[in-house]
């Protein structure tokens, strides 16, 4: 079965003036994952523009149920970044750690409005100059017997009922990463109207 050629997806070199002028393609272009951080704490105002991009994140049928938990202190920093064996330790020289949290009671969804918030926050984190990393939680070990969950939920204090998701690392990167080119985009994983599988 041949594509029609209308539907044959736009060459990854092609740049149209729409996109020039978008703001929000312009980040989505420039973001990367950050591991690396100054020694520069974040502006409570940055914070507070966080924490409401947060807030403002779709759930499925409103029913927001997540929970955040922001995390400024150095000491815990460095206790969540021990939260698994790989993966987590940059967390303890990032300034700021959110703790994207959901209450499985609230919505079968949880999961999903947990993973939309998270990635707002990483969205906004890059439109203030910030950097930002995703550290994934759920269905994560702590050590062989104990899952980073429950040794998260010890640390804060968190109720047995709520499912931790992810631990957003942020902060002013020490270095500044080039956006990933458009040609090296997968276009090959697009497909219209139909699944294609492409070797």
């Amino acid at each position: 079965m041949q594509c029609n050629p209308r539907e044959i997806l736009i060459s990854p070199d092609f740049v149209s003036p729409l996109e020039e002028k978008n703001i929000f393609y312009e980040l989505i272009k420039q973001r990367r994952s950050t591991r690396k951080f100054k020694k520069q704490p974040i502006e409570k105002e940055k914070i507070d523009q966080l924490i409401e991009a947060a807030l403002r994140s779709p759930s499925s049928k409103g029913f927001n149920p997540w929970r955040f938990i922001i995390v400024n202190r150095s000491e815990l920093l460095e206790k969540l970044a021990a939260a698994k064996p790989h993966g987590s330790s940059f967390l303890a020289r990032a300034p700021l750690g959110i703790v994207v949290c959901a209450d499985p009671l609230v919505s079968d969804v949880c999961i999903e409005d947990a993973s939309i918030a998270s990635t707002f926050i990483h969205l906004a984190a890059q439109s203030l100059g910030l950097g930002s990393c995703w550290i994934q939680i759920r269905k994560r070990n702590h050590t062989p017997s104990k899952s980073a969950d429950n040794y998260i939920k010890d640390l804060l204090h968190i109720p047995d009922n709520i499912m931790i998701e992810s631990i957003i690392a942020i902060g002013y990167p020490d270095a500044v990463k080039k956006g990933h080119p458009k040609r090296n985009l997968e276009y090959d994983k697009v497909s219209f109207n139909r699944f294609s599988a492409k070797d």
